[in-house]
């Protein structure tokens, strides 16, 4: 007689348990699309200090459920922009907060090339059903009285041509505010960006639904 042995045929052996399939949270919440360069994007500070993330917690505090998705792209210009569009429409925005532009003026080109790329974007996502919140920039007064002048002209006509809700200087508050400003004077610190997302989410109010 065998003592401490066991034989167990396949047909006793228990059935083996299927491992319960992990269920993804999908977060339903609509998409605020933060669709920009650099400034969107947050350049030289933390992921944690963009305005984008920022705009998110301001959100989540009055109680609004949307999703901030940042689409910033440092360098780009409003051809690049032009180019994305597909990627910002591929999380069916509801609003898409458009700023870009700084780096065409930074380069010196023509006004007319980058309204053209404008009102491209700017068609795509509003024929997509997305409320499109414009955000003006302006450059440093070494880049001409003249060419300034037309620069900034150039949201002002856009907001109005397409009916959008404009934000005129997306830095208003921030720019040559010692402790908003890094140290190239272009690119907002954390404190900055707060300030930023402040003004963004004033505009928002009027297109946010609870």
């Amino acid at each position: 007689m065998f003592y401490g042995c066991t034989h167990t045929t396949d047909a006793t052996k228990p059935a083996p348990v299927a491992a319960k399939p992990v269920e993804q949270q999908v977060d339903a919440r609509p998409v605020i699309a933060a669709f920009g360069d650099s400034l969107t994007a947050g350049a030289g500070v933390e992921e944690t200090e963009n305005y984008p993330y920022y705009l998110q917690q301001l959100l989540d505090a009055k109680g609004y459920k949307y999703r901030v998705v940042n689409h910033g792209l440092s360098g780009d210009t409003t051809s690049g922009g032009v180019d994305r569009v597909p990627q910002v429409l591929a999380d069916k925005p509801r609003i898409v907060v458009l700023e870009l532009g700084g780096n065409d003026g930074l380069r010196g080109l023509p006004v007319a090339t980058s309204t053209a790329n404008f009102e491209t974007m700017i068609q795509q996502l509003q024929a997509s059903g997305a409320k499109v919140v414009l955000a003006g920039i302006t450059l440093p007064r070494n880049y001409g009285v003249d060419y300034i002048r037309d620069f900034d002209a150039m949201y002002k006509k856009l907001a109005t041509k397409y009916k959008m809700p404009f934000i005129p200087f997306l830095f208003e508050g921030v720019a040559m505010v010692p402790g908003m400003m890094q140290q190239d004077g272009i690119h907002a610190t954390a404190q900055g960006n707060r300030v930023v997302a402040a003004t963004v989410m004033g505009k928002l109010q009027e297109l946010l639904v609870r």
